[in-house]
């Protein structure tokens, strides 16, 4: 599923902004449905109040939407040109919706779509009226059970009106959910470009860059004889200067090779981090028609790892990064872009060349925005805490990373898949399921490394032999050994240790981290003030300065990036705390820390130059 782009071929129009919206009874989700709702506008069936596309509901009202649980209802109009209605194709697309979607145009069912955080698409050619006013509407239902991707449980209890139902889940994070992600109208031709999927080479001294292209086509002309359709395409510099092209006759696929290249590097181990070109892909009929055209960014770069080591571009990375969320105020997990734009500045701000999609994929615009600035990504599903494993959680969870990989494969940031995030790998049942997981991953792209944040002990974990890089999330002073500041560094080592002992594979530190309250400050260090995060902090580089030592610890992630919201308990005082950054995105004590430890190691493994602003000016000492 291509991202929507256009061109000379192609148009695009947002139906972002201010949607009507009901929700259901919680004790009657499926009224909407029976009544049909969708054959008319909501008002007409029930009041309608103003939302936001894209965020989430959650937090937009005064009244208790934050807590509901079932389905919701959103609708709009919008017009569609009579120009549109020539020859062409129109497709409705969306980018998340969380968690299950139905969709209707004009009172007609166009497209269900189950798992939240990635986009799907229905063709609305022959439903739509041309010239003329058009109806979307949209049911979403945030119910999680035990055969969603993630899992939650669904209960009936008593309070003080009779009965309620309530959400429960495992997972620290608030189960945000609405329409998440932008909403697009998009043209193609009959006869279109309907994937591009790209991998790339660099010779030994990476001088020589050769980018291999394979297109699907869909269309009339594509199913009645594909050798009377070629592509052409071109390949163009960062200055828009042609660097390469090819014609394949006949073909849909094809190798554009070039002398000089640019490689793809991450953020401070390259003077020009994140270089991208732009592939130019048309596609032409025998008689050279121009039967369509899609550009997309290419970065090239090549992956290897081995049992010890993970390069890039034959160099050893070693990852400096964080775990994250899609989260902020009132949005909550809304596509924002000047919040992204303010998070990729922080992340170059702080020295960091990664994160992990923590859990679950995150908008195709910020894995663009990684793209450009040199950001490695190890690119997650929503696949959290895992248990009570079945074959139709197992076909779900595979369908999660099929369309996970088909959006992100052509991502030159996308270093690496993560296939889960605390599974509890103790249970017998773990070794097979993952073994299905990582072997159906490895059957769609081959060219990228796979992990899984593991919480388990090494003793217990019956996952880690099917992955191909170790992750372990461990909370040593904070939910292990509360406050003891001098059980960390040791721990740490002996656990890294061991993980790399038992599989013999690389070993990353993929959650470190403590609860920190911004203000709170206290001597000696205790546990939520900011002098006890920098102290936990500390501790762990200790440890992880001696891990690199041993050739196989290759990364170290704080949890997390910026605080961010989580279900109501008495642990969590207005969501987790264990951000560098403030829900905000303003600095704690620990970030400023973590900014030299992270130009220092850029410094010492990749030459890196050091901010003019790093350090504070002190004194002037004269002997």
């Amino acid at each position: 599923m291509l991202y929507p782009r256009e061109s000379e071929t192609r148009e695009v129009r947002s139906l972002d902004g201010i949607w009507n919206f009901v929700r259901s009874d919680q004790a009657n989700p499926t009224q909407g449905v029976r009544d049909e709702w969708y054959t008319k506008d909501l008002s007409q069936s029930r009041p309608t109040i103003p939302m936001p596309v894209p965020a989430s509901y959650n937090d937009i009202t005064t009244d208790n939407l934050r807590d509901h649980v079932g389905t919701v209802w959103y609708d709009r109009k919008f017009f569609v040109p009579r120009s549109w209605s020539k020859n062409q194709r129109i497709w409705l697309r969306f980018g998340s919706v969380h968690y299950e979607a139905f969709v209707w145009i004009n009172g007609q069912k166009v497209v269900k779509h189950e798992i939240g955080h990635l986009p799907f698409e229905a063709e609305v050619t022959d439903i739509l009226n041309y010239g003329a006013e058009n109806r979307i509407t949209v049911m979403c239902d945030n119910a999680l059970i035990q055969t969603t991707v993630p899992q939650g449980k669904i209960t009936e209890v008593p309070n003080d009106n009779g009965m309620t139902i309530i959400q429960s889940y495992t997972f620290d994070f608030f189960n945000y959910a609405g329409i998440h992600r932008s909403v697009h109208l998009y043209t193609t031709p009959r006869t279109f470009i309907e994937e591009v999927e790209v991998t790339t080479a660099l010779s030994e001294n990476n001088s020589v860059g050769e980018v291999f292209y394979s297109v699907s086509v869909n269309g009339s002309a594509a199913n009645e004889a594909i050798n009377v359709l070629n592509i052409q395409a071109n390949l163009y510099d960062k200055e828009g200067a042609k660097v390469a092209n090819t014609t394949s006759d006949g073909k849909l696929d094809g190798c554009l090779k070039l002398t000089g290249v640019k490689p793809w590097w991450p953020y401070l181990m390259h003077p020009e981090p994140g270089y991208l070109y732009e592939l130019e892909i048309k596609l032409l009929a025998a008689n050279e028609e121009l039967l369509d055209v899609y550009r997309l960014k290419v970065g090239l770069r090549t992956l290897s790892w081995n049992k010890s080591q993970f390069l890039i571009n034959g160099k050893p990375v070693y990852f400096r990064g964080f775990g994250r969320h899609e989260d902020s105020d009132i949005r909550g997990k809304g596509l924002d872009n000047a919040l992204m734009v303010r998070d990729f500045n922080l992340l170059k701000w702080i020295g960091a060349n990664a994160y992990r999609t923590s859990h679950y994929p995150y908008s195709e615009e910020s894995m663009q925005f990684a793209d450009q600035h040199g950001i490695m990504i190890i690119d997650e599903c929503p696949s959290v805490d895992t248990e009570n494993y079945s074959q139709e959680l197992l076909g779900k969870h595979k369908s999660s990373l099929e369309q996970l990989i088909h959006r992100d494969r052509n991502h030159p940031s996308v270093v690496m898949w993560s296939i889960a995030n605390e599974p509890r790998t103790a249970s017998m049942n773990a070794d097979s399921y993952f073994e299905l997981v990582a072997n159906f991953t490895r059957s769609l792209d081959k060219t990228r490394p796979i992990t899984a944040a593991i919480a388990v002990p090494y003793t217990q974990d019956k996952s880690g032999r099917h992955l191909d890089i170790i992750s372990f999330n461990r909370y040593n002073a904070w939910y292990s050994n509360t406050g003891r500041l001098d059980m960390v560094t040791q721990n740490v080592i002996d656990e890294a240790t061991a993980w790399n002992k038992q599989y013999n594979k690389p070993v990353i530190m993929s959650e470190y981290g403590a609860d920190t309250l911004e203000g709170l400050h206290m001597t000696p260090a205790y546990v939520w003030s900011e002098e006890f995060q920098e102290e936990v902090f500390a501790r762990h580089f200790k440890a992880f300065d001696q891990l690199r030592k041993k050739g196989w610890f290759i990364g170290e992630f704080v949890w997390n990036f910026a605080d961010f919201k989580t279900a109501q308990s008495y642990t969590r005082v207005g969501g987790n705390k264990k951000g560098v950054f403030t829900r905000s995105r303003q600095p704690k004590a620990a970030a400023h820390l973590l900014r030299k430890r992270y130009f220092a190691l850029g410094r010492d493994l990749d030459q890196c130059q050091f901010p003019e602003d790093l350090f504070t000016y002190i004194a002037d000492l004269i002997s």
